[in-house]
């Protein structure tokens, strides 16, 4: 299936994690240059920017805290004066600071909120002049199964994400009028780095809630990113998909 998106320049927060890193080499692969965007340039970053110009397109490595605003409109301008234009936005940075709600402390609570919705509306606004002029622009947000239904011992990162699902849903309203779709994508457990630090008993409990019986792959989540960004989908916004294998229901 043709995506339409040869040529076209994505940026990506969060690039170096394994949802980002997963949609950083899709996007790649159907065409793109991406900007990857993350906290800390690392080997991992470096490793994804290979894979992306092994690809055959342009690799921009940018470093910064997604929850720095005036950094955010630092990273789009130099996406733009390096790679010559900004089509796409993914915010998939994320960050989890979990604890029953009575024990969570002010600084967890402060920067999951910071990173994951604050992050989100600090890079959506600042490419919207960018996307406006473009008129086929796209944003998708990574948000979460968990705000959509809450979550035992994560009121911040719940919190968070059911953020994200209301500003999707605004942003749509807002930028609809300029030809742009914004649309965020909800998955229930993935195995990345980040969720398989965590306690066994909450890994089998995920794959027991999902009727397909096993957790997604990042690249489950990283080829409806890719598909949402595309021409393919230009009547899909303010939407909310998940990505869970039924963990949801």
């Amino acid at each position: 299936m043709e995506l339409g998106l040869s040529g076209r320049v994505a940026l990506v927060t969060g690039a170096a994690g394994g949802i980002g890193s997963a949609i950083s080499r899709s996007l790649a692969a159907e065409g793109c240059d991406v900007a990857l965007l993350d906290v800390a340039g690392n080997a991992l970053l470096d490793a994804v920017a290979a894979d992306v110009e092994r690809a055959g397109r342009r690799a921009l490595r940018l470093e910064a805290d997604v929850a720095d605003y005036a950094a955010a409109e630092r990273m789009v301008s130099d996406t733009v004066a390096t790679l010559g234009a900004l089509d796409l936005l993914v915010c998939a940075a994320g960050v989890t600071r979990d604890g029953m709600s009575w024990k969570l402390r002010e600084a967890d609570w402060d920067l999951v909120l910071a990173v994951n919705l604050k992050g989100c509306f600090n890079y959506a606004r600042a490419v919207t002049p960018a996307l406006r002029g473009r008129g086929r622009g796209r944003i998708v947000a990574i948000t979460s199964i968990n705000g959509m239904r809450g979550k035992l011992g994560q009121a911040n990162y719940a919190a968070s994400k059911a953020g994200v699902i209301g500003l999707t849903k605004t942003l749509a309203r807002e930028l609809g009028r300029f030809g742009t779709t914004v649309n965020a994508v909800a998955p229930g457990m993935v195995a990345t780095p980040m969720t398989l630090e965590l306690p066994e008993a909450a890994v089998q409990t995920a794959r027991a809630e999902s009727v397909l019986g096993r957790m997604a792959e990042p690249e489950d989540i990283a080829d409806l990113v890719t598909f949402l960004c595309s021409d393919r989908a230009r009547h899909i916004t303010g939407d909310v998909i998940r990505v869970d294998g039924g963990q949801y229901i």
